[in-house]
Formats: C-alpha cells, sequence, structure tokens
C-alpha cells in the first residue's frame, strides 16, 4: 500500500470494511470517527458558556445549541467527504493549493488554535481532579502533563480500541449528565419552548459564546483524516457508500454531544435559573449541585464527567496536532515530543496564570481559549467550503449548488457572529486597561495582518493568475550533464547501479524525478532502498516480517512496476533497524555507483528533533550522494 504522503500513515487504511456482508456490518465499519469528534464539541470550554447560559437566561438558548449542532454536521460531513473523495486531509489540501509563506501562515495559527484548545482540556482536567480528589489547581495542571504516556498505550492498541476508548468516556459523561439532569426535575414546558428562536435582551454575548465554543476548528482537520482509516473501496460506488455511512455516523454521534451540551443547560437552567443564582465557574456549579439538588452524588457525577471531558479532548487534540503537523510541514515528530510540546504550550500559562492570579484566573483563561479559537474558525471553515466545491479534485463528490448555498451562509454566521465576540472582548480589555495604548499598537497589527490573510484565503479560487512554464527536473539535470567538454576534459563517471533512499513520504517524487533521468542517461539500474525502523525491525532484523514491512514491501514493489514502465530497470530492497547503518550496507552490498536521498534541510537543534541520515551516511560511503530538498 502506498503509504507516500498519505494522512496518519501508521493507521491508514487499517480498519477493513466487510464486503458481501448485510449493510448493518459494513455501517458499523465506518462508525468511530465521528465520536472522536464529538469530544470537540463537548469539551470543557462549552461547560463554562452552558453553565452561564442556563444560569442567566433559563431554556431560551437552547435553540442556539441546535443551531450550532445543525452546522457542525454540515461543516463535518464536507470534512468527511473531502477526505473520502480526493484521499486528503485538509491540512493536504491547504499545502497543495496554497503558496508556501500562506501554507506557513495557516499552520502557525492552526498550532496556536490546538495549542488554546489543548489550554482548555488541561484547565478542565486539573478542575475535576481538584473537584474530584481535592488537588490544588497548580498540581492538576501539572499531572495533565503525563497523560502523553496515556495517549501513547491506548494508541498503540490499534485504531478500534483507541475509538471504543474515547466513547467509553462519552458514555460516562452523558450517563451522569442524564442523572443529573433527571434528579434536578426541569420544567419540560420550557424545555420545548426553549428550541423556538429567540434572544432574550443581554443574551447576544452569551450566544455568541456557545457558538464560538462549539464549532472547533482542529475538528474539520481531524474527521478528513479518521475516515481514511477505513479501507473502504475507492471506486466512485464506494466512496458514495462511505460518504453515506460517515453521514450518518456523524449524525449520531453530533447529536449526542447536543445531548451533553443540552443536558449542561438545561441542568444549570433548573437548578440555578429558577432561584437566582448566576454561575459563571466550574467551581462554583460544582459546589452548588449538591445542597441545590440534595444529593451528594450530583457533585461528583459533574466532576467526573468533566474530569472525563479533559481526557477525551486531549486525547483526540493530539491526533488533530498530528494530523496538522505532518499535512503542512510534510515531516513527523517523534510522538512523545509532539505531545510533550503541545502540553508544555498549555501547561506553562496555565501555571503561570494560576501562580499569580489565583484560582479565579482559571475561568478567565479559559475563556481566552475560546476568544483564540473564535479567531481561528475562518481559517479553516472557508478553505473546506473552496476545496469540497471544486469539481477538478472532488468530482462527482463535489458539493451541489444547494449545500454550497447552505454552507456559505453557515460560514458567514460563524464568522460575524465570532468576530462580534472578538470586538465585544477587545472592547472589554481597552475599556478595562489602564494604558490601551498597547492594545492598539501590538493587537491591531496583527489584527489586520489576519484580515488579508483571510481575504487571500477567501477571493484565491475566484482570481486565476497565469502560472510560469516550470522547467522539469530532467532538463535541469541534463544541462548540468552536458557540460561543455570543449572548454574542460572531464574524466565522465559511468553509473551503472544508482541508488535511491526511499523514506515514503511526498518528497520521494522529488528525489525519483532525480535519479530516473540519471539512470536513463548512463543506462543504470535503479536500486530502491528502504529501511523498516519501527520496534519490530529494530529488535529482531530481517525476522521481524510485520505488518509494517510487508506494506513497505508491497509498495516498492509497485514503485518498481511504475518505473519499470519508463524504459529503467528496477531493483528493490529492505533493511531493517537503524536507517543510517543499514543504507551504508545497502549501497557497499549492492555496488552502487551513486546515492540519491531526500534531504528534510535541518541543521543543529532540528537534527536532534527529527533526526539526522544524510550526514553520516556521506560520510559512510566512498560514493557520490546526491541530496534532493
Amino acid at each position: 500500500m502506498a503509504k507516500a504522503g498519505v494522512s496518519l500513515s501508521e493507521v491508514h487504511r487499517t480498519v477493513s470494511v466487510p464486503q458481501g456482508f448485510r449493510i448493518g456490518k459494513r455501517m458499523f465499519a465506518f462508525f468511530g470517527p465521528a465520536y472522536l469528534i464529538s469530544v470537540g464539541y463537548m469539551d470543557p470550554g462549552n461547560w463554562a458558556t452552558d453553565l452561564e447560559g442556563g444560569a442567566r437566561f433559563g431554556y431560551t438558548l437552547i435553540w442556539v445549541l441546535l443551531m450550532c449542532n445543525a452546522l457542525a454536521v454540515v461543516f463535518q460531513t464536507l470534512s468527511a467527504r473531502l477526505g473520502i473523495a480526493t484521499g486528503r486531509d485538509l491540512a493536504q489540501a491547504c499545502r497543495d493549493n496554497y503558496p508556501r509563506p500562506v501554507t506557513y501562515a495557516l499552520w502557525v495559527l492552526t498550532e496556536i488554535q490546538i495549542a488554546a484548545c489543548d489550554l482548555a482540556e488541561v484547565l478542565g482536567t486539573a478542575i475535576g481532579l481538584n473537584l474530584l480528589l481535592h488537588v490544588p489547581l497548580v498540581w492538576g495542571v501539572v499531572i495533565t502533563g503525563f497523560d502523553t504516556l496515556l495517549f501513547l498505550m491506548i494508541q498503540n492498541f490499534g485504531m478500534r480500541r483507541f475509538e471504543a476508548f474515547i466513547m467509553f468516556l462519552i458514555t460516562i459523561i452523558a450517563g451522569c449528565f442524564l442523572f443529573e439532569v433527571v434528579w434536578s426535575r426541569p420544567d419540560w414546558t420550557q424545555v420545548a419552548a426553549g428550541f423556538v428562536p429567540r434572544l432574550p435582551e443581554g443574551s447576544l454575548f452569551v450566544a455568541i459564546g456557545i457558538i464560538g465554543a462549539t464549532v472547533m476548528p482542529h475538528n474539520l482537520y481531524l474527521h478528513s483524516s479518521l475516515v481514511q482509516t477505513r479501507a473502504f473501496d475507492t471506486s466512485p460506488e464506494g466512496k458514495r457508500q462511505a460518504c453515506k455511512f460517515n453521514l450518518i455516523d456523524s449524525a449520531i454521534a453530533l447529536n449526542a454531544a447536543f445531548f451533553v451540551n443540552a443536558a449542561i443547560l438545561i441542568l444549570s437552567a433548573a437548578a440555578f435559573y429558577k432561584r437566582g443564582i448566576i454561575v459563571t465557574e466550574l467551581q462554583q456549579a460544582h459546589e452548588l449541585l449538591s445542597p441545590i439538588l440534595g444529593t451528594a452524588f450530583a457533585g461528583i457525577a459533574f466532576a467526573v464527567a468533566l474530569l472525563c471531558s479533559g481526557q477525551a479532548s486531549t486525547l483526540t487534540g493530539t491526533l488533530a496536532g498530528q494530523i496538522v503537523m505532518e499535512g503542512y510541514l510534510h515531516f513527523k515528530m517523534r510522538p512523545v515530543l509532539r505531545r510533550f510540546v503541545t502540553r508544555m504550550l498549555a501547561i506553562v500559562p496555565a501555571v503561570l496564570t494560576i501562580i499569580y492570579a489565583g484560582d479565579q484566573g482559571s475561568y478567565k483563561l479559559l475563556i481566552l481559549s475560546q476568544v483564540i479559537l473564535s479567531m481561528q474558525l475562518p481559517f479553516a471553515v472557508i478553505p473546506l467550503i473552496h476545496f469540497t466545491s471544486d469539481k477538478a479534485s472532488m468530482g462527482e463528490f463535489a458539493n451541489k449548488y444547494w449545500l454550497q448555498i447552505l454552507a456559505w451562509s453557515g460560514a458567514a454566521l460563524l464568522v460575524g457572529l465570532n468576530l462580534k465576540l472578538i470586538a465585544d472582548k477587545l472592547g472589554e480589555w481597552i475599556a478595562a486597561s489602564p494604558e490601551p495604548a498597547w492594545i492598539y499598537v501590538i493587537v491591531f497589527p496583527w489584527l489586520a495582518a489576519l484580515g488579508c490573510l483571510l481575504l487571500y484565503v477567501t477571493l484565491k479560487p475566484f482570481v486565476h493568475l497565469p502560472r510560469k512554464e516550470a522547467i522539469p527536473a530532467w532538463k535541469k539535470l541534463n544541462h548540468f550533464i552536458r557540460a561543455p567538454e570543449d572548454d574542460l576534459e572531464l574524466d565522465i563517471p559511468r553509473y551503472r547501479r544508482v541508488g535511491v533512499a526511499v523514506a515514503f513520504a511526498d518528497h520521494d517524487k522529488k528525489v525519483l524525478s532525480h535519479a530516473l533521468p540519471l539512470a536513463r542517461q548512463h543506462d543504470a539500474a535503479l536500486c530502491l532502498f528502504h529501511v523498516v525502523e519501527g520496534a519490530a525491525g529494530q529488535a529482531f532484523g530481517p525476522d521481524a516480517y510485520d505488518a509494517e514491512a510487508r506494506e513497505d514491501e508491497q509498495y516498492l514493489d509497485k514503485l518498481a512496476v511504475a518505473l519499470s514502465h519508463r524504459g529503467v530497470g528496477v531493483e528493490t530492497f529492505l533493511g531493517y533497524g537503524d536507517v543510517t547503518k543499514e543504507l551504508i550496507r545497502l549501497v557497499q552490498e549492492e555496488g552502487i555507483d551513486i546515492l540519491v536521498m531526500g534531504g528534510h534541510g535541518h541543521r543543529g537543534i532540528s537534527d536532534i528533533l527529527f533526526g539526522s541520515t544524510i550526514t553520516p551516511v556521506r560520510h559512510g560511503v566512498e560514493i557520490p550522494v546526491v541530496v534532493v530538498r
């Protein structure tokens, strides 16, 4: 199976879809990705807005949650269709369609968004530990740093077990709130009336906050990747079936998230609104629930649900971070290091806020994280609509006109309301700051830059500029090889065996585009090398013929067939264990005359993070090494 450039390559198409069975079994094989998405719609950032909405305005804002859920179904469906129809996740699609500066800007913004999301999850988990076990908030934040090990342990069990664990946490959250809602005895007539759209005086800001906390940008990246974990038939009929089953999966999972959010708001209205209690903090709600509802289990259930919510959200947020980094930048960071970096970006501000502003500052930091999420939303939604409306890449799965109108209307609503939220927050900061000049000097230029970027992303598909014709790589190489021999007496080498280090990444195409003309020019054989560097390969060497080794061998064979059709002889070789040592061994044993490798362009500390192969290989062999960047 070709692994070059696929999203989440370690689990890509690892979940089998039964063929020839009844429709129920096939449908069940597709269930899972949307449940991982749904936890983002019930993370701790949603809790604060739902609690405040219920405590201030009773049941009247339930319709806002329903509207957000409908929009979520639309956008998550588009995200799933993108992954199914094109085989690309949203981050990869952005890299494919935008210039590098825009790609890097979008990546930075998305990383900030994921860090902000992780911040809300850290605080939610820490508050849950504080409420349940009385762990001081600052130590709770520190403890959350160790859930990296939990994530890696669960991920090693496979995609289906990972999904099952997330579903287990969702079940606990739903069960806790089902108990809370039943015990609070809400007025169901008023609950039904809450589905009628209306905005009581002073409720607009809270309604915007609910919307801003509900639709998460990172979920759009995540869903477009997770649907590719299913080994569905890639024929048009197979893709149509996959789209249909994923729509059902999304509708069920996101309605479960709607139930949780509605339950929080209903609980808050039933317990606090009718008593005139305004709740704005999670700790405050926990303290009041038990005496108001008359059972100690009410507070315990609230804390348990909060802890599960924070943990489930942070596990899926980790996957989103991996997808974004690999999709935008086309390289992988070691999982432990990736998780550590992301978690530190959340833990450091959380600890500093708690130390200097006390526990009360955690709520303000939670709200700030939601404002940051709101700012990032347009940069995910608008590209998604553009990509899924493009008939050239989506084919028959491109958005119909009615769906485009629906999606653009939802995007305009979300973007407009989120901009209103940001403007209101800026107004508050300016009014509260003794010296607001720093806001004008620092914040407004950044907002202007973001506005220009958003304008570019929005208008680019409608502006078609003529492209400069690129010079093929083989012409550049031939021009280099055919040096003016009349001026210089050169000893032109004759290559018989050209080695190519294949990394199963997108830059393989560039490497092969340089190696192929070399082989043609010298009538040489292409020798494709790849090293299986997984745990089994490290431990057992050639005896470790596991799933990874089999997939790698199949991919090399497919490359060999494709290249042989271009008129060159091709041989394939697998190494096991240490990449550097194995490449040197293969070059020496196979009598390679020249080696072509791909380079990531890193130096110094980046080599420590991502590994260094070129330098030790170059020093370990006595033949020319061509490095393709």
